[in-house]
């Protein structure tokens, strides 16, 4: 790493009415571990979820949008960012698809973004142009079905999607149906494809992944129930299968409601933390490089109240830990032998933030 790229920045985005900031750029100094406000930027109504493209400096923000008869619909925008300063230049808005989204997703070409609609319970397509723009809608998945919650499971809720290592597969989380949808992108057709559906345990409500950066290994975290399960990672068919389900809540001392929200592998591949909310926590699990199965190792209050989204650093030293309801972002110190956690007293006071981005610069 350079010294004109040791900047660590991070790209947070948050719950939020167009006239109010809702998109930030942070600076996180490693070695004082602060946070520090540098810019933040209105215009859109609840940029909850963000992608980086840093390799291009882009940034991809959902965002709400109306329907001609005034209800929600879903767009997203794009902004360059400026090395230099981290500043952002938004280059344009388009629409994706008919309902709100909740999260956003970018192929590694950078020739797509995918998002998840929770409410309107389907899967977007839409194209990015060569100057990093978003460009036309290309394809919809409607999901249709149930599972066995009554309230939270009674229609289909796709919550995020995301790439296999390689790159050939789409995984679709869907809470509402139990059920993980798998896809390819057929770039002649410009189409998602379904390659085939991994069924969760009832009443699981899966809402994101994460892999194994080296070996085949894949984690769901379950927002249901508040569960977290391994499965064996087949590359050439995309197949998931199941090694294991276990709780994000401690076995006793708990009894108020839970539900999950983030979940992650350390770039070595040796820990998955997860985000509990309700218990507001976070829980620590060590990888058993041979089976892929979890232990857990540790459980440490997020500081905070409903930690929506948490990352890594790259350095894989810190953890950000973006609390909604308590309008802040907690910083961690990472112990790389052990994978523990430590509140490090360090917290920045943002808006109703939900996604956290840590990026170097």
């Amino acid at each position: 790493m350079t010294n004109e790229q040791s900047r660590l920045l991070v790209f947070a985005g948050s719950y939020a009415e167009a006239d109010s900031n809702g998109v930030y750029v942070l600076q996180f100094d490693e070695s004082s571990e602060q946070l520090t406000l540098l810019h933040g930027y209105n215009g859109l109504k609840n940029p909850t979820f963000l992608n980086v493209d840093a390799a291009n400096n882009r940034l991809y923000a959902i965002t709400e949008g109306k329907n001609a008869d005034g209800s929600k619909n879903a767009e997203a925008a794009a902004y360059a960012i400026a090395p230099a300063d981290g500043s952002l230049t938004q280059l344009n808005r388009a629409f994706t698809v008919s309902a709100p989204t909740c999260h956003i997703q970018r192929d590694a070409n950078s020739e797509y973004i995918v998002v998840a609609s929770y409410h309107g319970g389907m899967v977007g397509l839409s194209a990015l142009t060569e100057d990093g723009r978003i460009g036309e809608p290309l394809d919809v998945q409607q999901h249709e079905g149930s599972s066995v919650h009554p309230e939270r499971q009674d229609r289909p809720h796709p919550h995020s999607s995301m790439f296999s290592p390689d790159g050939k597969f789409l995984y679709v989380q869907d809470l509402g149906l139990d059920r993980i949808r798998i896809y390819a992108i057929d770039r002649d057709a410009k189409k998602l494809v379904p390659q085939g559906e991994t069924v969760i345990h009832p009443g699981g409500g899966p809402r994101h992944i994460a892999f194994h950066p080296t070996a085949p290994y894949a984690y769901v975290i379950n927002e249901v129930d508040s569960t977290v399960t391994a499965f064996d990672y087949n590359s050439d068919n995309g197949a998931l299968t199941e090694i294991q389900t276990l709780s994000t809540l401690p076995p006793e001392g708990f009894e108020g409601e839970n539900t999950c929200a983030e979940i992650t592998v350390s770039k070595d591949g040796r820990f998955v933390y997860g985000s509990n909310r309700g218990h507001d926590s976070l829980v620590v699990y060590a990888i058993d490089q041979a089976t892929g199965k979890l232990t857990t190792i540790q459980f440490i209050s997020v500081e905070g109240g409903h930690p929506r989204h948490f990352a890594l650093t790259p350095s894989g030293n810190h953890l950000l830990a973006a609390n909604r309801d308590t309008n802040n972002i907690a910083v961690f110190r990472v112990n790389r032998d052990s994978g523990e956690l430590t509140f490090t007293g360090n917290s920045l006071t943002v808006s109703q933030p939900v996604c956290v981005l840590p990026t170097y610069y």
